[in-house]
């Protein structure tokens, strides 16, 4: 796996050198979506729009009625068609794309444990939005995270600057290790939300993400065949190829979004930091609530409290030794979920606690829902969160705070 990431390390230096230009342009999340699909150069796209995601969609198809995006775009009648269409296109060798959005993503369940066992490197981009019932258009993470048992790596997004180069690896990333990839952010907060987005030229793509050679597709000289009945101790085996390329997973994360930040200054890993360093209390969460939650820790600095954020990026597979490294000897955790599973809790809260037992000098770990739904969490409230819990034992159960 390592060879595949290296082969183009010194091009890599070699751009970084030459300081290629970037265009910088006012684009929501979703249109950031839509560059990002567009420099990788998807052979084929099947979509079907859903609200938040449609803008991800119009956006392609205006590319692609310009001439400015050569992909087979493909409008089926459904997300499981979307999907369906998906599995068959990688299949055959072609680099995929799609996106959706909650009750779509949803439909989809039945084929997202059909493109990863047949490790189609399949990339999708998924607008987090609450699923029904009731009905709603809000910004929840329930909807992804109901799929982190599919085997889909899993990337969650703070800002449409994120959400573009997020796409952009997560190419390389599927592509190299033969597991799809699913990224996801905020709707209406990233979503449709505008900010400056430096869009990198095509070229810097290009070498950043070579043309797809697929390890594995429908190929007569080859004699390979997917889908077929197979015996039980296959079945287990391919399972087990999988759980090792998983393994591989967050180092993967960790060196293409290295060699993207050496050459746009925009680096990413599993994990990011922030004023964390030595902090008594760290807030742990994933997607735009992140942005929040740095206003807080930069309030509550100057105020002279030792807190920091730890922001999780890479869910599926979830990093535990980044965890338990980036954990250990942290008095407090305060982990704020926008999610909620019934009869459990908040899912990262789940996972953390998981992920930590039997850990020495283990953190007290606070599981706080907060934003179920799309409900706005501002700064002082996170502020007031620090001031309730941070000296209180935890409980078993994740706590609704708001």
């Amino acid at each position: 796996m390592s060879d595949g990431l290296d082969r183009h390390a010194g091009r890599l230096a070699a751009m970084a050198a030459k300081n290629y230009p970037s265009d910088r342009q006012l684009l929501s999340g979703n249109h950031a979506v839509s560059w990002g699909a567009k420099l990788a150069r998807p052979q084929v796209a099947p979509v079907y729009p859903i609200t938040p995601q449609t803008p991800i969609l119009e956006k392609i198809t205006e590319f692609h009625s310009q001439g400015e995006m050569e992909t087979e775009l493909l409008t089926p009648e459904s997300e499981h068609s979307a999907m369906a269409a998906c599995i068959s296109a990688s299949l055959t060798g072609a680099r995929v794309f799609t996106a959706t959005s909650s009750q779509g993503l949803l439909l989809m369940h039945e084929l997202l444990h059909y493109a990863a066992g047949a490790r189609a490197p399949i990339v999708m981009f998924n607008v987090n939005r609450t699923p029904a019932s009731p009905w709603g258009f809000w910004p929840d993470q329930l909807d992804s995270l109901a799929q982190r048992d599919t085997g889909w790596i899993q990337l969650y997004s703070e800002t449409p600057q994120e959400s573009l180069d997020t796409v952009i690896q997560a190419f390389r990333i599927a592509e190299t290790v033969a597991i799809p990839t699913m990224i996801s952010h905020d709707a209406f907060y990233v979503s449709h939300a505008m900010e400056p987005v430096e869009v990198p030229p095509q070229s810097l793509v290009d070498e950043f993400l070579p043309p797809f050679e697929p390890r594995h597709c429908l190929d007569t000289e080859r004699g390979q065949s997917f889908g077929a009945p197979l015996d039980q101790a296959t079945w287990n085996r391919s399972r087990q190829e999988t759980a090792a390329a998983m393994e591989s997973v967050a180092d993967v994360v960790s060196a293409a979004g290295e060699a993207w930040g050496e050459i746009t200054s925009r680096g990413y890993g599993p994990l990011e930091h922030y004023r964390a360093e030595d902090a008594e209390v760290l807030i742990v969460t994933m997607g735009s609530m992140s942005g929040t939650v740095r206003e807080a820790v930069d309030a509550m600095r100057d105020q002279g409290q030792a807190v920091g954020l730890l922001k999780v990026r890479l869910f599926r597979p979830l990093p535990v030794d980044a965890l338990r490294q980036a954990l250990e000897g942290v008095p407090c955790v305060l982990v704020l979920d926008r999610n909620y599973s019934l009869g459990m809790g908040g899912i990262l809260h789940q996972e953390l606690k998981s992920a930590l037992f039997g850990m020495p000098r283990a953190p007290r770990i606070h599981g706080l829902l907060a934003g179920v739904g799309g409900v706005n969490v501002s700064a002082a409230k996170i502020e007031q969160l620090v001031a309730d819990y941070r000296e209180i034992e935890p409980a078993v159960d994740s706590q609704w705070v708001a």
